[in-house]
């Protein structure tokens, strides 16, 4: 009997598709996109290029030649013009806005030293780490050079010492100067340990975080959007399920067998789960807000907005997978699959700074990342109401979109 049990349980499995795919497909779409995000993004070893603007105060060889250097380096993007000169309050404005990951000012530090004050956005740790990386590179180069050569002449050869650390001098070039600097007296003179030399530029490095300055628990928010974000759809799916019930118990068939036409009871579950996603969000940032300190309030306008488009687009999405699938069954599994790996892609369980650029691109193929950026703009970086316009048309286009094709897929079930 045990045995019969047994291939009574397998045979079921192997007709079930929804089964077979929560037990194999799920695992391995999970396993692939987080191998996607740490194997082509940071966690492979390989540098994300990092977007900064660079404020030089100085204006010395010296800050000339750390600029140079920092071009140099693989893994910064400079989203500045090579003529372009920003000051400290341009350069903080940006990154406030989240056109720069960080900006780089360089200052007069003590003595001929170069200082740096990092202005950075504190959710990006992956950034903020790996600039001040690059910079104190490129610094304790700069420092040697200054204190074995200086920086006040070029040498014989016609090479500026700005240029040997730019690597602009040609290779014969590169060795005379080199050869040249080796030999001089001075350099016995001036022998730092390398030890030295590092803590000396450290000092000199002061991280500035122009985002989280005032806030509590600023972070807090971006957590509660991307699990928000997540339910808000596994909410909208599971009420888009409703419909196949209605109609696998025949209830479909007969509310429309009165006046009621298809159009309607589509709008009419459109409103509904509209209204329950907006109810669900607002739930749980207000349990954000008691409990975490969210300032909810202070942010009300842009998070209703937000919310209502997020809400709106959702619905419409839960109405196509249910007109979309047969029976319940496919609906839980497609929904699964499709509403997990959304919020992979989208930054729900991952930020999406960690990923690879092109990871990055396909994120935006989904509701979570264009969501996520809408409630990281209103709670984060504070922007006001008309700097969410691209998340509020593309969530309200994709609901409206989605909830059109809806409409064509129930064309069926009125002809069955």
């Amino acid at each position: 009997m045990t045995w019969t049990v047994f291939q009574i349980s397998v045979r079921r499995l192997l007709h079930s598709r929804s089964e077979l795919l929560l037990t194999f497909g799920v695992p391995i779409v999970f396993f692939s996109i987080f191998a996607l995000i740490f194997g082509s993004g940071v966690g492979s070893g390989k540098t994300p290029e990092i977007d900064v603007v660079v404020v030089d105060e100085m204006q010395s060889p010296a800050s000339r030649a750390v600029v140079e250097s920092l071009r140099q380096q693989g893994g910064l993007r400079f989203v500045q013009d090579d003529q372009q000169r920003l000051d400290r309050g341009a350069a903080q404005s940006m990154v406030r806005q989240g056109n720069s990951a960080m900006a780089i000012v360089l200052k007069r530090g003590s003595g001929q030293q170069v200082a740096v004050d990092l202005l950075a956005d504190s959710s990006d740790q992956v950034a903020s780490q790996m600039v001040s990386s690059f910079v104190t590179k490129s610094l304790m180069l700069v420092e040697a050079h200054r204190q074995v050569v200086g920086f006040d002449s070029p040498d014989s050869s016609g090479s500026h010492p700005s240029e040997m650390i730019a690597g602009q001098v040609p290779p014969s070039r590169h060795a005379a100067t080199i050869t040249q600097y080796a030999a001089k007296p001075a350099a016995a003179d001036v022998d730092p340990t390398v030890a030295d030399m590092a803590s000396s530029v450290s000092e000199g490095i002061q991280m500035v975080d122009v985002m989280g300055e005032g806030k509590s628990n600023p972070v807090i928010s971006m957590y509660a959007a991307g699990i928000a974000v997540m339910f808000l759809l596994f909410g909208a799916t599971g009420a888009g399920g409703a419909l196949l019930e209605e109609r696998e118990s025949q209830t479909l068939e007969r509310l429309l067998s009165t006046r009621m036409s298809m159009d309607q009871l589509l709008l009419g579950k459109w409103f509904y789960m509209t209204a329950l996603g907006l109810l669900q969000v607002t739930v749980m940032f207000l349990w954000a807000h008691c409990v975490f300190d969210v300032d909810l309030l202070g942010h009300l306008d842009g998070f209703l907005m937000m919310t209502l488009v997020t809400a709106l687009a959702a619905s419409g999405f839960g109405l196509f997978l249910a007109t979309l699938c047969k029976t319940r069954g496919q609906l839980n599994g497609l929904s699964v699959v499709l509403v997990l790996s959304m919020s992979a892609l989208g930054g729900s369980m991952v930020p999406r700074y960690l990923m690879s650029e092109s990871l990055q691109q396909c994120g935006l193929w989904t509701f979570n990342a264009w969501a996520l950026d809408g409630y990281n703009k209103v709670f984060w970086r504070e922007l006001p109401v008309s700097a969410l316009a691209p998340q509020l048309f593309v969530l309200l286009f994709s609901g409206l979109v989605f909830l059109l094709v809806a409409r064509v897929l129930a064309l069926r079930w009125e002809t069955e």
